[in-house]
């Protein structure tokens, strides 16, 4: 009798161990030379400018097996800014936009997941720009299978976007057209493609 309670202990700690819900979810460590965050916004009404953000750090956590429990830290350096124009990058570092002296930093902290599939998932998290912080949900697609480099580092990447407007963020500056238009629309689009390193 106490050689089959003892086994069916054994048993019971191993489903629970090997549960997709309870499992662990590997550690991802941002590759700033192979990730890049971009970002749109309208200007005059008439076309979309679009910039980057050279320089990013942060973890990742994900399995394949266990989406759901993936969870993203990331930070970006926002006076690496630049929309390949000096005089505007300039300007975008000021009061008007993200306050960079203050703030030199955009953060992205996930706190829950969402449709979580093979294909791609939500990421839910806290936003902070120019020290205000705000929900917003990544669409996480594109996630690659891992990839073995010739070093022994493995690799995997996936591409986030979402659409914030910056007035919610208190990046409010902006001038009126003779038409009545914005010179700088509210709504921008963000894109991230991330390349990973396990650690």
């Amino acid at each position: 009798m106490k050689r089959f309670v003892k086994l069916a202990a054994m048993i019971i700690a191993a489903a629970w161990l090997t549960t997709p819900a309870l499992a662990h979810a590997a550690e991802w460590r941002i590759d700033p030379t192979h990730t890049t965050v971009s970002f749109k916004v309208r200007h005059l009404g008439v076309t979309w400018v679009q910039g980057e953000f050279q320089r990013v750090s942060g973890t990742v956590r994900y399995d394949r097996k266990n989406p759901g429990a993936a969870a993203a830290d990331i930070v970006i350096d926002a006076d690496s800014i630049n929309t390949r124009n000096a005089r505007r990058d300039n300007h975008l570092r000021t009061d008007d936009f993200l306050l960079v002296e203050k703030h030199p930093s955009i953060t992205f902290k996930s706190k829950a997941v969402k449709n979580a599939g093979p294909e791609g998932l939500d990421l839910i998290g806290d936003l902070t720009i120019r020290g205000v912080t705000r929900e917003v949900v990544l669409k996480v697609a594109d996630i690659s299978g891992e990839v073995r480099t010739g070093r022994g580092t493995v690799k995997m990447g996936a591409s986030a976007t979402t659409r914030i407007n910056r007035k919610d963020f208190g990046v409010k500056f902006n001038r009126l057209l003779e038409a009545g238009g914005l010179v700088v629309g509210n709504e921008v689009r963000i894109t991230i493609d991330v390349e990973l390193n396990k650690l």
